[in-house]
């Protein structure tokens, strides 16, 4: 089978190499030259454990290419960036899946599917999609297949969940149901759940809206705790030993291209519907904020001047900073205090400075913001650079302890309000 993946990222790439090491012949496109460069010479352009290596077994194989032109094939998989809108609701830019289909119709062939792994809003695949192929004088469902096949992978695991995972599949039709089944079949080990193109859109908005409401709860929890001045973590801690209670963990806030995005999707289609969900947008928009007023009243209690961030990526052990809270705190602390940044996987910034000590000289704080492997154990040469030897661990990742540094959590924010600072935001 002849596959051509539409976008070479987080998703679209893993997706590519995946189809051709079992077997397909696959082309994948990316319209930004230096990606595709950069593939052919067997490198890769974001950080994904064992991605290299896979991506130099194919191109050995002769079974993947990657190229800026469309060609025809059997299959063409868009897996593009699906961005907000700045409207009132923030709802879906179907820029660059438009602009996919667009390269893709001219191809067309009559026994062709075409599958939609971009995350998309409700009904869309249904109404804006089918529409663009029966505009070009094709029957969905009987000349050509359409489906939407949201991904659902942890970055950082992408090899083993893509084949691992239970997949959705949802057809504009049952015959375009059954087109995914066997196209993703030839390599899922996990459920192939058949559905349709609406419930499958919804079911992933649904996922990742539920995980950014109990992220929401989480960091309400935090500010109760520092109201009444008890430790949240532990409230967190000991109410999820319930056997029906999972709170997830607190943090700077949510980040990445689906938790902070996705939930907007659902809102700008049902608005008087969703006052939950936009609340819990709100919470998680609005934490960033308050951890920068929390950060300001722990180093006005210091005198210091200096705050060494550690880690600006959105999640741990990898290079993605997409919406990523961490740079929201940067930008509302480099208002007030000297600021050095240090991320060991973050790449595309040339002010993150490399090295922890180096990052630490003279610095007042450790403020952590990414669980990040390697802020677990914090050496004593970084502590011994600075000027006061106090970390803030935002994500619990800090294990080691040492009796002359002052480790501080989201637990402990009542210890470190000023009297002057009411946190309320």
């Amino acid at each position: 089978m002849k596959i051509e993946v539409m976008g070479l990222g987080y998703i679209g790439l893993p997706t590519a190499i995946m189809f051709a090491k079992h077997g397909h012949e696959v082309t994948g496109v990316d319209v930004v030259q230096e990606v595709v460069t950069t593939l052919n010479n067997g490198k890769i352009h974001i950080e994904e454990p064992g991605l290299e290596a896979e991506l130099g077994r194919v191109l050995e194989t002769g079974r993947f290419k990657v190229q800026m032109q469309v060609e025809q094939a059997d299959v063409f998989i868009v897996a593009v960036p699906t961005p907000n809108l700045d409207d009132a609701f923030k709802s879906c830019d179907l820029t660059y899946v438009e602009q996919a289909m667009g390269m893709i119709i001219p191809h067309l062939e009559r026994g062709n599917t075409i599958i939609i792994e971009s995350t998309i809003a409700p009904r869309t695949t249904d109404t804006i999609l089918a529409s663009k192929i029966k505009q070009a004088g094709f029957e969905v469902g009987k000349d050509i297949f359409l489906v939407h096949c949201p991904e659902r992978v942890l970055p950082g695991n992408i090899l083993h969940e893509l084949k691992w995972n239970n997949r959705i599949i949802g057809g504009v039709t049952k015959a375009c149901t059954l087109k995914g089944v066997e196209i993703y079949g030839s390599f899922v080990e996990g459920k192939l759940l058949e559905t349709s193109a609406a419930v499958a859109e919804l079911s992933k908005l649904i996922e990742n809206t539920y995980r950014d409401v109990n992220i929401a709860l989480a960091n309400e929890i935090v500010r109760i705790g520092d109201v009444l001045g008890i430790d949240s973590l532990e409230v967190i801690r000991l109410a999820n030993y319930h056997p029906r209670v999972n709170i997830h963990q607190p943090g700077p806030g949510v980040g990445g291209h689906c938790l902070a995005v996705d939930p907007y999707f659902i809102i700008s289609e049902a608005s008087e519907e969703t006052a939950l969900i936009q609340m819990a947008r709100q919470i998680n928009e609005r934490t960033p904020v308050f951890l920068a007023q929390k950060v300001r009243a722990l180093m006005k209690k210091l005198g210091g001047k200096k705050i060494t961030i550690c880690g600006i990526a959105y999640k741990g052990n990898v290079d993605d900073v997409r919406e990523s809270p961490a740079l929201k705190v940067l930008d509302e602390l480099k208002k007030d205090f000297e600021i050095c940044v240090h991320d060991p996987h973050v790449k595309r910034f040339d002010w993150i400075e490399r090295d922890l000590t180096r990052a630490a000289q003279d610095s007042d704080l450790l403020l952590v913001l990414t669980d990040h492997d390697d802020y677990q154990v914090i050496l004593e040469d970084v502590f011994q650079v600075m000027q006061q030897r106090v970390v803030f661990d935002t994500k619990g990742v800090v294990s080691q302890t040492n009796d002359r540094v002052d480790y501080l959590t989201l637990g402990d924010l009542s210890k470190i309000k000023s009297h002057e600072e009411k946190a309320k935001i």
